[in-house]
């Protein structure tokens, strides 16, 4: 499956019975999928088949789903008596209990959610199978937005990888020059040591932690298999977006450690932490346009 982007819009019209339908999904991203449904009133069934479609076909996103029906110029609306005549019963219950002479208001009464249905609404078992069918043609629509979007974010970040492999070839190529700066520091340091009497082991365990932190080839290593990780996954199915945001995470750690390494440093030490700023902000563009893939 490509790289599919978590935002899109898709939208399909219907008819049944007479009655036509209009059927909408806009997606946004989100760290999981979050559904929400704008149905008319008495239509649990077919939201409960929406869900089972929608969690087959997205994996993340935060997902609006509406459905109205389009209304002619002789369309008319039909009053829930039931509805409205439990709402008043029970105001006027609420009334005699606390005292009050009061009466409601039918303004609010009728802005009740399905006070006031479409009289061209079909029943909600001759209305689901259309729905559904429409549904269904509506999620390979957005799928299809979804995934040529990923394309195009699926070029950026494969540009940023490249990038990111051509900054940890120019830091190899001064990464001996800055070994050389670390091992003059060692000498000098040294010296002084062995002029103020200090103890040998103690020489030994400060040589061994200067030389553990000259050295940035671990960083270097890591960075590259993080890479190609990373190019590994953009092949992969399924859901991907939080595995490629945590290893963006592993590498801006290991641009952090292989800065920190060589900073106080000149000469050609300064050209590592160019190459270092450079990899942050090639990280960082990268998670930006993670964050939108499913």
């Amino acid at each position: 499956m490509p790289i599919r982007s978590m935002t899109g819009f898709a939208q399909a019209k219907g008819q049944v019975n007479g009655a036509a339908f209009s059927i909408s999904i806009k997606s946004v991203n989100h760290r999981f999928l979050d559904l929400h449904f704008r149905l008319p009133s008495n239509t649990d069934a077919l939201e409960m088949s929406l869900r089972r479609i929608l969690k087959e076909k997205l994996a993340r996103g935060h997902v609006d789903v509406s459905l109205s029906f389009e209304q002619g110029g002789s369309a008319t609306l039909a009053l829930n008596k039931q509805l409205v005549a439990a709402y008043v019963q029970a105001f006027r219950a609420a009334a005699v209990e606390a005292g009050l002479a009061a009466e409601p208001d039918l303004n609010a009464v009728l802005r009740l959610p399905g006070a006031l249905d479409s009289a061209a609404a079909p029943a909600e078992e001759e209305l689901t199978p259309a729905v559904v069918s429409a549904v269904e043609h509506v999620l390979v629509q957005l799928n299809r937005m979804r995934e040529e979007e990923g394309r195009g974010m699926e070029r950026e970040l494969r540009e940023r990888m490249a990038s990111l492999q051509a900054a940890c070839t120019e830091v190899r190529k001064h990464r001996n020059t800055v070994l050389k700066t670390y091992s003059e520091r060692l000498k000098s340091r040294m010296q002084e040591w062995l002029g103020a009497s200090i103890e040998p082991d103690r020489i030994l365990q400060e040589a061994a932690l200067l030389a553990d932190r000259s050295d940035i080839q671990e960083e270097l290593v890591r960075l590259e298999n993080h890479v190609q990780h990373f190019l590994g996954l953009l092949e992969a199915e399924g859901e991907t977006g939080k595995k490629l945001d945590f290893l963006l995470q592993e590498m801006n750690r290991e641009a952090n450690t292989l800065m920190s390494k060589t900073s106080g440093l000149s000469g050609d030490a300064v050209r590592i932490t160019e190459a270092g700023l450079a990899m942050k902000s090639d990280i960082e563009k990268a998670r930006e346009q993670v964050q939108n893939i499913e």
